[in-house]
């Protein structure tokens, strides 16, 4: 796995990852938006995935719709669950203003299992996103303004520790296998995309499940999913965090960009 960040001038933050014959680049953007009323005191975030038509014939004309919508419903419901991404370091005053993130990814390249690279890009894009720095002004009438600071050095970084990544367990006849290929995928018959999220203490949650393709899984069988999802989520994103703080450590001492590798299975 070979991982580029801050490679996007004009994002917030953003990603480059490839892996095998599969090339993601993730964007993120961020304005200011207004609380959903169920969620005051949370940010938003919002996913969108665009399926290049030179990644694979397989995109050429609605080919790839159905696929960018899957990842990016599963990746939405993956970050706002309870146990994964904390939405409440988005909000800037409860009820009437916080952060709303646009994730913004690009499959350059497909060479099978998208949904883990897409939530690993994604994660590692969030790790080196900066949010400018918010101050309040409180006028004579009692009304709020809000400040943005114009120092581009006087940001927020996000905590994104229990930012959830996306294991894929398919099933090819009575094997479960992670991190499918393009032909393997043809050879499953189900597979299973699971969310994990792992917290600072070592454990790890599941934040959502999503299933594809036309055959059916066993209870015993899904269970040994979920403990392979869990155990594989643990190793990729300790690996990756561990890539990502050391590649950061590196530009604060002013020796330069540089790619990284991050997880090599």
């Amino acid at each position: 796995m070979e991982l580029e960040s801050e490679i996007v001038v004009h994002a917030a933050g953003s990603a480059r990852l490839r892996m095998a014959n599969t090339d993601i680049l993730v964007g993120v953007k961020a304005e200011i938006d207004t609380p959903i009323p169920d969620r005051p005191n949370e940010g938003k975030i919002d996913f969108f995935i665009d399926c290049s038509a030179n990644a694979t014939p397989e995109f050429e004309g609605r080919g790839g719709e159905q696929l960018a919508t899957e990842i990016s419903t599963t990746l939405a419901k993956a970050y706002e669950s309870r146990n994964g991404f904390d939405l409440s370091a988005l909000c800037i005053m409860a009820k009437h203003q916080c952060w709303k993130l646009y994730v913004d990814v690009l499959i350059l390249e497909c060479g099978g299992n998208l949904f883990d690279a897409v939530s690993l890009a994604v994660k590692a894009a969030l790790f080196n996103t900066r949010i400018p720095r918010v101050s309040t002004a409180m006028h004579d009438g009692g009304s709020m303004d809000l400040i943005l600071t114009d120092d581009p050095y006087d940001c927020e970084r996000l905590d994104v520790t229990k930012a959830p990544i996306l294991v894929t367990v398919c099933k090819i006849g009575d094997q479960c296998v992670v991190d499918p290929s393009a032909e393997e995928e043809e050879c499953s018959v189900a597979s299973v995309a699971i969310g994990v999220s792992c917290g600072s203490d070592g454990k790890q949650s599941i934040t959502t499940v999503h299933t594809a393709g036309e055959g059916s899984i066993r209870l015993e069988t899904l269970r040994k999913c979920f403990d392979m999802a869990t155990s594989v989520g643990a190793t990729l994103n300790q690996a990756l965090m561990a890539a990502l703080q050391q590649d950061e450590q590196r530009n604060s001492k002013g020796l330069g960009k540089r790619e990284i590798f991050g997880f090599i299975k």
